[in-house]
């Protein structure tokens, strides 16, 4: 482990987690719904998966490369939610706090990757 961050561990835990409760709220019978959400599911918990195998890491390069998995997954969280908003499947209130909330995570894993 390159470095002892438990609240970032925290963090990509929960991101998984409020995605799980947002899915729980998309309309059930829209499948373009269904299937955004689907994919924001898979990429919000790549996240904290990503990040405890980087924590795992047997060497700086295995670390590295799992952080930047953290990244490309998170980035790609913040896709569907700009989507779910661009499709008008829930309202921009609603993914407020969790765009944020991404978008912090991916300055971060950028600022670990430099």
């Amino acid at each position: 482990m390159f470095h002892e961050h438990g609240d970032l561990r925290e963090r990509t835990f929960q991101l998984g987690r409020r995605v799980a409760r947002l899915f729980a709220a998309l309309p059930v019978r829209n499948r373009l719904a269904q299937i955004y959400g689907d994919q924001l599911v898979r990429a919000a918990n790549s996240v904290g998966a990503n990040y405890r195998e980087a924590q795992r890491g047997r060497s700086k390069a295995e670390y590295r490369a799992k952080l930047g998995d953290c990244l490309r997954e998170a980035d790609e969280t913040l896709l569907w939610l700009e989507s779910i908003e661009a499709d008008g499947l829930l309202p921009a209130k609603r993914l407020a706090a969790l765009r944020k909330e991404t978008d912090e995570l991916i300055a971060i894993f950028v600022t670990l990757l430099k």
